[in-house]
């Protein structure tokens, strides 16, 4: 569903260059829950943003569905773009619409008549259980139902792919455990291809099948999460984490 083949993004910042993702390889399988797990500044949501162009690669190949996304520009990426979802940390709602009207706004994008845009918009908030909130506005909403409404969003073109930004860390534990859920039975029902940025190891052992560690840019383990085996320090601190801190814990050097 996703290769990336010898990918990278370099910024310049203030005159100084800076290697955000380094020429990396990543083959994701139709069907899939994939998580790229790092610390603060790993390279993760660079990396992601890449997969749907919302960076620009600078060198390397990215294909989904098979379909080159490099070199695509105006009514092609657009149209590639509707396959691939996306919600991120922050919902990124529009204040001034209700929630009906945000998930409308991608297929208002998309050019769609308004009468089959309402009827879409209102199945995607039926798929994650907000119906009788379509009227309420944002900030009538609470963190999770804005979340949902994201998500609902992010359904509304029907795509394969959906990318998740640090989906749940602005939530509590309770409200972000009924949207892994929901993106569990999205994948389940749907077989929707799910790539997620955490830095929270128990998002990635509930909902993923595989894992990539990425560390400066760099990844430093490929991970299959029903028998993990890490192999760096990194990964190891990652699932140290998941059992339990003790005083015998190796700290590895935070990103700066």
């Amino acid at each position: 569903m996703i290769e990336l083949t010898q990918v990278s993004k370099r910024f310049q910042v203030g005159g100084r260059t800076i290697d955000a993702v380094q020429p990396t390889d990543l083959h994701i399988p139709s069907g899939e829950v994939f998580g790229l797990l790092g610390f603060s500044g790993a390279g993760k949501s660079t990396l992601l943003r890449l997969i749907n162009r919302l960076e620009e690669p600078s060198a390397g190949s990215v294909r989904v569905h098979g379909q080159e996304m490099v070199g695509l520009s105006g009514d092609a990426l657009r149209e590639a773009r509707q396959r691939i979802g996306m919600i991120f940390q922050q919902f990124n709602l529009l204040s001034h619409r209700t929630a009906l009207h945000n998930v409308e706004f991608a297929l208002e994008v998309a050019g769609m008549p308004a009468a089959q845009r309402r009827a879409k918009a209102r199945e995607a908030m039926a798929a994650v259980g907000l119906s009788d909130r379509e009227q309420s506005y944002p900030a009538q909403l609470s963190g999770g139902q804005r979340q949902r409404v994201a998500i609902a969003r992010a359904l509304a073109t029907s795509p394969s792919v959906l990318l998740c930004d640090e989906a749940t860390s602005a939530l509590d534990p309770h409200t972000a455990l009924s949207i892994l859920r929901l993106l569990q039975q999205l994948n389940r029902e749907r077989g929707m291809t799910i790539v997620i940025v955490t830095h929270d190891i128990k998002v990635a052992n509930y909902l993923c099948q595989h894992c990539v560690v990425l560390e400066q840019g760099r990844v430093v383990d490929r991970i299959a999460m029903d028998n993990p085996q890490p192999q760096s320090l990194l990964g190891r601190f990652f699932f140290e984490t998941a059992k339990g801190w003790t005083d015998q814990t190796v700290l590895p050097q935070e990103q700066t």
